[in-house]
């Protein structure tokens, strides 16, 4: 008999809740053991467009689809893939699947979430290791008014670590007559120079060093670290807003430009703006260019850092801070990790429940982002070789194909866990007709009078 198996998430949105929801579902969607339906949610304004019916498995995963009316009893596992304080419950055993978190707190909601599910994935150890050690007191009223401790709020439930894997199909390396023609030729034509740095990701708001990705901190890093020399190398911004809009990259080049006005007198390397939605196919092409040496990043702190991972995945060497989700795959040894402190989150990054006081994040020493890119660039045919090997090993063990396996894993035990129904085995009853058969006489003994 099949298992009832209910998937919660924001299947349809071009999101990274999205992109991880729609490979959990692949890893699961052909196992003959299951009966999957899924509730596609709405994600913020993400727009509601990625799958496609003419595509085989968005067909698949589209025709699970089913609304909150039409989920009929209790399913044997309801998997909600979200933020924790939206986790749903209603299975025989419940599972969350949050994105991780990017700083050293998480807040009391995530945590009373995470302990309404039976069972709870995360993606890196950075993210299980932060849910598992953060506690709050819990309070009560007095009669006079004042306040004392009832307990402590913190998570009570189990934790897994389930890494966000990458088509490897797609991210690895690959040579030019692989790659997307027109991106490859456009980069070509964009890229003057005959090496370049890397950045992916969203320029989020806030003021210069403010913004989760630290973007700002790193172009200027960049900018000090190549500033009057000979032939400097470029750095190649491919970031977005939240609607990839054109308002969006005049925001992004005007950020740009409040960095350069920080140097006067000086000449400066060329900073290129790539900005929008890219297919997978086109990202591959962005981290395989000949021209795109390394990846560089200077975050204040990753749930897990999936760009990081697929840039490693196609043999580009990372330059990172040294700190959060991204060190379950990046080496000190085989890539460079920039060192820093942690601080105090800014107001202007709080966003309740998500990122919440008192939290902290990493702040990298900018001295130290300028001294590992000069090191960086003096050595870069030597940590090359350092980054074929950790691409090999990135490959083998955060693809989707190790992600599948393992939540497969992770799903077969959850099954061994629900109560099992039993046969009850009755005698073999036999049917008495009344017309063939008749009641056995009891026979009495002779009763003789007494007199």
């Amino acid at each position: 008999m099949k298992r009832s198996v209910v998937m919660i998430a924001p299947f349809n949105t071009r999101s990274g809740y999205g992109d991880h929801a729609r490979s959990l579902f692949y890893s699961i969607m052909d196992r003959e053991d299951l009966d999957i339906k899924c509730l596609d949610v709405k994600w913020g304004n993400t727009p509601r467009n990625h799958l496609r019916p003419d595509v085989l498995r968005h067909k698949k995963l589209l025709d699970t689809f089913v609304t909150q009316e039409q989920i009929q009893g209790q399913p044997d596992i309801l998997i909600d893939i979200r933020i924790p304080n939206e986790f749903a419950t209603g299975g025989k055993v419940n599972i969350g699947i949050t994105a991780g978190v990017e700083t050293n707190v998480v807040s009391p909601e995530f945590l009373d979430g995470m302990n309404r599910m039976n069972f709870n994935i995360v993606p890196s150890k950075f993210t299980a290791d932060t849910f598992n050690k953060c506690t709050y007191d819990k309070m009560q009223d007095l009669p006079n008014g004042e306040k004392q401790k009832a307990g402590e709020v913190k998570n009570e439930k189990p934790i897994s670590v389930l890494f966000e894997g990458v088509d490897t199909k797609i991210y690895c390396p690959k040579e030019k007559h692989q790659l997307e023609k027109n991106v490859y030729d456009e980069l070509s034509k964009l890229i003057k120079e005959e090496y370049a740095y890397l950045h992916v990701g969203q320029w989020g708001k806030g003021g210069f060093g403010e913004d989760r990705k630290n973007i700002g901190v790193m172009i200027k890093s960049f900018l000090k670290a190549f500033s009057n020399i000979p032939n400097p190398p470029a750095l190649v911004l491919k970031t977005n807003g939240a609607n990839f809009s054109i308002i969006d990259r005049e925001e992004t080049k005007k950020k740009i430009k409040e960095v350069q006005k920080m140097f006067t007198g000086v000449d400066l390397p060329n900073i290129y703006l790539i900005h929008g939605d890219f297919t997978i196919e086109e990202m591959s092409t962005l981290y395989n260019h000949p021209k795109i040496g390394a990846f560089i990043t200077c975050t204040h702190g990753e749930g897990f850092g999936r760009p990081m991972l697929e840039a490693s995945c196609c043999d580009l060497p990372v330059i990172a801070s040294k700190w959060s989700g991204h060190l379950d795959f990046l080496t000190d040894s085989e890539s460079m990790l920039i060192d820093g402190f942690l601080k105090e989150v800014p107001k202007s990054a709080l966003w309740s429940p998500i990122i919440v006081e008192p939290s902290k994040w990493f702040d990298v020493n900018e001295a130290d982002v300028v001294r590992k890119i000069r090191t960086f660039h003096k050595k870069r045919k030597l940590i090359q070789k350092k980054a074929v090997r950790l691409g090999k090993r990135n490959r083998r063990e955060f693809s989707l194909k190790a992600m599948a396996e393992k939540f497969n894993g992770i799903v077969d035990d959850i099954f061994t866990r629900l109560p099992q129904s039993v046969n009850l085995k009755l005698p073999k009853l036999k049917k008495i007709n009344d017309e063939k058969q008749q009641p056995a006489k009891i026979k009495l003994p002779k009763l003789k009078k007494v007199t």
